[in-house]
């Protein structure tokens, strides 16, 4: 029987006639076949810690980089990056430095410009706000039914550029809820005072405040939207494995909503300085919620932000309901609690209750999401701005385990 030999290819076949057998080859390439399952991810990355996000996507933790003979994830990333081929890289050249001064100045003018974008929202609903005190009857519909359509508007405007923007990662279903949200904080107190007093009666009253603190604070919202971008980004550059970088991440995602909530908090006051006002934590739980599900639109979660605020739209909405069936013989027991929380807490007890659960859902979530690697690539973050600072097209220096 002939002496079997190895192959290029590592298949077994028979030795030819008069020749030795050919020398078995080392220990099989352990990277080579998870470099082949991956190669679209490896040559489509831009930096090792894209390669290392997408292997956590896949499920690859630093346990299984062991099995690669490698510490951690990103050292695994690393091989895999330098070992698939790319196309070439142009030097830098004269013509490159000065290209990369011209897209340094639009890229300066273009972050003052979304700067600038995320005031319009604000400022075209306090002009609303003004146009529906300064007049009345049809002049007052009109002015309203304007506003409303520019800030929706410019609110777009906003959605669609900077760190706010989430392209192609949005479920329809949330203009809905986040409309239903905003109707319900601007009229939403005054219908369950109304129907918990045996009405309605009359028009609803409009709570002005909030709708105004609420677009105002779109500048806020993508400042620290931005701010945990970059951040993170900058904690998954200089991370070992996969743990560290979650351990910096969480605390990092905390303060950037806290920040949120005091900046939010502080433009309520000011507006009620000058609007009626009765409470400020429904506005804030409802901007809390808004903001920690646009953050998990922007990264890729945007199932999860759908069914935070679906859950507070299902909470508010049962209010009333229950307020309305109460009223049918012998179910007075369904309208008890709505009653007894109106009647010892206030109308906004309620809607701070609905947004406020549904925030604390999202941040759990978010926490979880949001400290994985993958959700801070460049593909899922296209439009952070995580691109204001330098990227270098080659393998970072990570510090080694002792």
């Amino acid at each position: 029987m002939s002496t079997p030999r190895i192959t290029e290819a590592g298949q077994g076949a028979p030795a030819r006639p008069g020749k030795p057998p050919a020398l078995r080859r080392g220990p099989a390439d352990p990277v080579k076949a998870l470099m082949h399952h991956h190669r679209e991810l490896c040559e489509r990355a831009v930096d090792p810690l894209e390669i290392a996000a997408g292997l956590e996507a896949h499920g690859v933790t630093d346990r299984t980089a062991a099995r690669f003979r490698h510490r951690d994830v990103f050292s695994l990333a690393e091989e895999l990056y330098a070992r698939v081929p790319r196309g070439a890289e142009s030097g830098p050249g004269p013509a490159r430095t000065g290209a990369r001064v011209d897209e340094s100045r639009s890229g300066q003018a273009g972050r003052a410009g979304r700067a600038l974008l995320t005031l319009l929202p604000g400022a075209v609903c306090a002009l609303a706000v003004v146009g529906l005190e300064a007049t009345d009857g049809a002049a007052r519909l009109v002015a309203g039914a304007a506003g409303a359509v520019g800030t929706v508007v410019a609110l777009a405007l906003c959605l669609r550029r900077g760190p706010l923007r989430a392209a192609g990662r949005t479920v329809p279903a949330l203009r809905l809820w986040t409309l239903w949200l905003l109707a319900y904080a601007a009229y939403g107190e005054g219908m369950l005072e109304q129907i918990a007093g045996g009405g309605p009666q009359g028009p609803l009253p409009l709570t002005a405040a909030p709708l105004v603190a609420l677009a105002l604070a779109v500048a806020p919202a993508a400042w620290c939207a931005r701010l945990f971008s970059v951040h993170a980004r900058r904690k998954l550059d200089g991370s070992r494995g996969l743990e560290e970088f979650a351990s910096g991440a969480r605390p990092l995602l905390l303060g950037v909503a806290l920040l949120f909530v005091c900046a939010l908090t502080a433009l309520l006051a000011l507006a009620g300085l000058v609007l009626p006002h009765k409470a400020l934590t429904p506005a804030v739980a409802l901007g809390a919620l808004l903001f920690l599900a646009r953050l998990l639109i922007v990264h890729g979660f945007a199932a999860a932000a759908a069914a935070g605020l679906a859950a507070a739209c299902a909470a508010e909405v049962a209010a009333p309901v229950l307020l309305l069936a109460g009223r049918l013989p012998r179910c007075g027991f369904l309208a008890s609690p709505i009653e007894a929380a109106v009647g010892s807490w206030g109308a906004g007890s309620l809607p701070a209750i609905a947004c406020g659960a549904a925030a604390l859902g999202l941040l759990t979530h978010a926490t979880a999401a949001l400290s994985r690697a993958s959700a801070h690539t460049v593909q899922t973050v296209r439009g952070a701005d995580t691109a204001d600072e330098p990227r270098q097209h080659q393998q970072p220096h990570r510090q080694q385990h002792p």
